[in-house]
């Protein structure tokens, strides 16, 4: 065996692992410290449900409110817009309490006729830094 030659081959397969594992480390860095900075990983938990709800107005100033489909959702954070009164809660409202699912309902009563008023289903999460409208309607004009 040649020492001589041993010491001056220069094939070599560590530089080019080397290059390799230390341009995939500064990537998996640069996301994960991205991550953080953008605070990405922060609303993973503040998805909002996918739920239907159908809206049955019985007169000019009540509507029924049914979860047709979709996810359970926890009564407090639900709340119905559109009416003159403000915002209206459903955790309580009409004696309902826990979890709103398929085939839940829900009266609201307005103060005047609806006369074409936008009434949303609201759902906010439980930390209140998420809000979304899961369903709406336009009631009829009076």
């Amino acid at each position: 065996m040649n020492i001589q030659k041993l010491f001056t081959e220069d094939r070599a397969v560590s530089p080019v692992i080397g290059v390799i594992l230390m341009v995939a480390i500064t990537v998996i860095l640069a996301a994960v410290i991205g991550t953080f900075v953008l605070n990405l990983g922060q609303g993973l938990q503040q998805t909002a449900p996918q739920a239907s709800f159908s809206f049955d107005y019985t007169d000019d100033t009540n509507v029924t409110i049914t979860h047709e489909s979709g996810d359970s959702i926890d009564a407090a954070q639900l709340n119905t817009t559109g009416l003159e009164v403000g915002p209206v809660e459903w955790e309580g409202h009409n004696g309902l309490t826990g979890t709103v699912s398929a085939g839940t309902s829900a009266e609201f009563n307005n103060t005047v006729p609806w006369s074409g008023e936008t009434v949303r289903v609201v759902w906010k999460s439980a930390d209140g830094s998420a809000s979304a409208t899961l369903s709406q309607s336009t009631a009829p004009t009076v």
